[in-house]
């Protein structure tokens, strides 16, 4: 459901799906706006909420959140803000009766099967950024406490059952957020396009995805109330991570160990290892790259397309160097370098990838070095 002011109709879609008690799922910082106002206003009884949503969302948020599904008897979420309160709700609502552990159902082989499909509640997805796209996702992203590694953690039925895409939700998003989430965005176009495999239906999401980043991020950025703008964004982030089955890339390797470890926002991570990775890998990307450059309204040449990403980036405030937004004297790059190589996303990567490149590119990032 895409439109303003469609959030008022959240009791319609409750109604749809059969959800008389939901649980909406949400972070600290949506508690602060009007945005839960909004929503529970157009309920016909007022919702119990959990809000105890971190950035980069860990598995103790899920299990807290399962704990309080079930004392309440709740059997329905509704999900609402970014990608940390969007995933932990897939979570909760997977999860509430589930036997087995978090752990046990990552994004490995067929361990989605181990799952009871019978007893996953229905999602309603309500994002307040545009960025992660984790809406039309079937998997959610946490943290595992003990390793501080990224899981991705798979199911089908974790897909939102409805989604509401009001773009006068996202107009309060500060300048910086909007900057970073949208760069995640276009991560997701981007890697999903330059992704080896034939998928002509997600590398057309991904070109029109980057299309829309394109002429409006900007826009956003300067002037958050365009709400032309802010729609533009929020079907792109929709578009990437439906495009994005067809696989992510280094971009994605390289964020989630710094994101699990050192909490940097997932984002702005991406946002600094794009131009690392593009660079990286030219040599398989580059016929591809230049196939779009007339659509992108850009020179068709490899060059212009990475200069259109630094310079996207500059405008947007956002730093060249990961050495910019954390210490990296004392980060263990060989530890950091192993973590991504085994990152899901690594086999997705247009060029083959050795455990060294990875730590190459971590350290092009530190020095701000391209190839």
């Amino acid at each position: 459901m895409f439109g303003e002011n469609r959030v008022k109709e959240i009791q319609k879609v409750c109604n749809e799906l059969n959800i008389s008690n939901p649980l909406i799922v949400t972070d600290p910082g949506i508690l602060k706006t009007n945005i839960i106002e909004k929503i529970q206003s157009s309920l016909t009884n007022k919702a119990v909420i959990y809000s105890d949503v971190q950035s980069n969302p860990n598995g103790k948020n899920v299990s807290e959140g399962v704990i309080q599904f079930n004392l309440n008897n709740n059997d329905g979420v509704i999900a609402v803000g970014g990608g940390s309160g969007m995933d932990v709700g897939k979570g909760i609502a997977f999860m509430a009766k589930q036997k087995r552990p978090l752990w046990d159902f990552e994004d490995i082989d067929d361990w989605w099967t181990r799952a009871n499909s019978d007893v996953i509640f229905p999602i309603i997805a309500i994002p307040t950024t545009a960025g992660t796209g984790s809406e039309t996702g079937r998997a959610s992203v946490f943290t595992n406490e003990a390793t501080k590694e990224k899981k991705i953690i798979f199911h089908p039925k974790m897909l939102p059952s409805i989604v509401i895409l009001d773009p006068l939700l996202t107009i309060d998003l500060s300048p910086r957020l909007t900057a970073a989430t949208g760069m995640d965005a276009l991560a997701h176009n981007l890697e999903a396009f330059c992704a080896p495999g034939y998928h002509p239906m997600a590398d057309g999401m991904a070109i029109e995805g980057m299309k829309l980043i394109k002429n409006s991020l900007i826009k956003a950025f300067k002037n958050g109330k365009d709400v032309n703008a802010r729609m533009d964004l929020l079907s792109a982030a929709s578009m990437g991570s439906t495009a994005f089955q067809k696989g992510l890339g280094a971009i994605h390797s390289l964020s989630h160990p710094v994101n699990g470890k050192f909490n940097v926002h997932h984002g702005l991570s991406n946002a600094i290892f794009m131009p690392y990775v593009l660079t990286f890998n030219k040599s398989s990307i580059e016929n591809k790259i230049i196939s779009i450059c007339d659509y992108l309204d850009l020179s068709k040449n490899f060059e212009s397309f990475l200069n259109w990403i630094l310079e996207l980036r500059s405008n947007l405030n956002i730093p060249h160097k990961l050495s910019d937004v954390m210490d990296c004297n004392n980060v263990d790059l060989d530890e950091l370098s192993s973590m991504a190589f085994e990152d899901p996303s690594t086999a997705g990567n247009p060029k083959k990838l050795s455990q060294n490149d990875l730590k190459e590119m971590y350290l092009k990032s530190i020095s701000g070095e391209l190839f």
